[in-house]
């Protein structure tokens, strides 16, 4: 199967769309291109019970786990609201994201 194109980057501040933490808002900690899946800091937590070894202490953990990228969108730098992503190349031939809504280029 082709991989897909991702639009969304390490960095970027996104908008949770769907499922429990519709809404929420967070950084991209890391992309994994090959499933198509995100992963957003402080979003789609879950409770890991860790064991005890002879380096670390055993407790419990929160981790966020990936989601997939159709469920987040890029948020507008100017509202904050979820935006799509196009592209627009600039006078000097750099290829740039902008912002679909406000039409500011994104970092």
């Amino acid at each position: 199967m082709a991989q897909a194109k991702l639009k969304i980057k390490k960095g970027d501040q996104v908008v949770v769309l769907t499922g429990k933490d519709k809404g929420a808002k967070g950084e991209v900690l890391r992309v994994i291109p090959e499933e198509s899946r995100v992963v957003v800091q402080g979003v789609n937590l879950v409770t890991k019970h860790k064991k005890p070894t002879q380096f670390a202490p055993g407790g419990i953990d929160k981790i966020e786990l990936p989601l997939h990228v159709s469920n987040v969108a890029l948020a507008d730098p100017k509202s904050g609201k979820p935006t799509r992503v196009g592209y627009k190349t600039l006078k000097d031939g750099k290829k740039v994201r902008v912002a679909k809504a406000s039409g500011e280029t994104i970092g």
